[in-house]
């Protein structure tokens, strides 16, 4: 099931947009790329997340795979051990960092900090308000009370899955708002 033959008709699929391809696609390569996740970070929940992004990745991007140059399982997990890689050299830096960036006191704002601050501060406000209701309620679980996004889905009744696609969709508007408005780049 994993000849280069079957990856070249799946890849074809998801380039064509078939959620089924995609379901294929996980079905018969997610154990391995959970394994190589969990092996390199030692941590179930953050490997089920590299590999929801791994997934993601290859639903958004599936011409990024090249079958000329090896099998979909062998790319699947060498993207999982990178980003998990990435993950633990993060909190490796993290750790070093953070507590130093805590001893360092803070200046004291001039005025027009303060005033450049609650403009930002109210258009955020304004674009958050302005989200649809699942968005907005899944956003201010998981950003203003600090949810996870598992915890997110739990307070909301909803799969892990759907949790992320509503995060994703409020920062991507709430991102084109503020672009527009000319308060990020």
């Amino acid at each position: 099931m994993g000849d280069g033959g079957y990856d070249a008709d799946l890849c074809r699929r998801l380039a064509a947009g078939d959620p089924t391809a995609l379901a294929d696609a996980y079905d018969c390569h997610a154990g391995a790329v959970y394994g190589v996740a969990c092996h390199t970070l030692r941590d179930p929940a953050a490997a089920e997340d590299v590999v929801q992004e791994v997934f993601l990745h290859l639903w958004e991007h599936p011409a990024s795979f090249d079958g000329r140059r090896g099998r979909l399982r062998a790319w699947l997990c060498a993207m999982a051990r990178y980003r998990a890689i990435d993950r633990v050299r993060r909190a490796e830096v993290q750790g070093r960092y953070l507590p130093k960036l805590a001893e360092i006191a803070p200046c004291s704002p001039d005025a027009a900090d303060v005033t450049i601050q609650d403009m930002v501060t109210k258009a955020v406000r304004g674009a958050v308000d302005e989200l649809p209701e699942p968005h907005r309620t899944a956003l201010v679980l998981a950003y203003y009370r600090g949810l996870s996004y598992r915890q997110v889905g739990m307070a909301l009744g909803i799969a892990e899955g759907t949790a992320k696609s509503r995060l994703r969709m409020a920062l991507r508007r709430l991102s084109a708002r503020l672009t527009a408005e000319g308060l990020i780049d």
